[in-house]
């Protein structure tokens, strides 16, 4: 692979401001396990390695299961999800997908029934940071530690 430009260190003000917006969603009601799955889904469908391998590790830590990683890709064929799990993991979908239309009318009102205005937005906000994460590390050809 080639080499090529660190965006996050030629970019400081912008990594710093990435980091800012990383903390306030640590900081955020999102509970630990739905963090992890939404950067975890969000980086299988944009194809990040380097996200992938950092979250799934950091899943683990926090006391993720191993099957439950291996699976997240098949979400909709399992029952290892709860109901909570699996509207987020439908949101981050849609807005990681975006360009498929979004989130339909019908998975807003199921998520408002289960969440409220405050978490709902939290969820969107993480996805849209993990989204942009994992644009930059593509785009930078970060590769997952050895």
């Amino acid at each position: 692979m080639e080499n090529r430009v660190n965006i996050l260190k030629t970019e400081a003000d912008a990594t710093n401001a990435m980091y800012a917006l990383s903390s306030y969603i640590e900081k955020s009601q999102l509970s630990t396990t739905h963090k992890e799955l939404i950067k975890l889904r969000a980086s299988q469908l944009n194809g990040c390695a380097f996200c992938l391998d950092m979250h799934s590790k950091d899943a683990v830590k926090y006391g993720e299961t191993v099957q439950r990683i291996v699976l997240l890709d098949a979400w909709k064929e399992t029952a290892l999800y709860s109901e909570e799990e699996r509207i987020i993991l439908e949101i981050t979908e849609a807005v990681t997908l975006i360009h498929q239309g979004g989130i339909s009318d019908e998975l807003y009102r199921r998520a408002r029934t289960v969440f409220n205005e405050n978490y709902f937005s939290q969820i969107v906000m993480a996805i849209v940071v993990i989204n942009s994460w994992n644009r930059i590390a593509i785009s930078s050809l970060l590769q997952p530690a050895e």
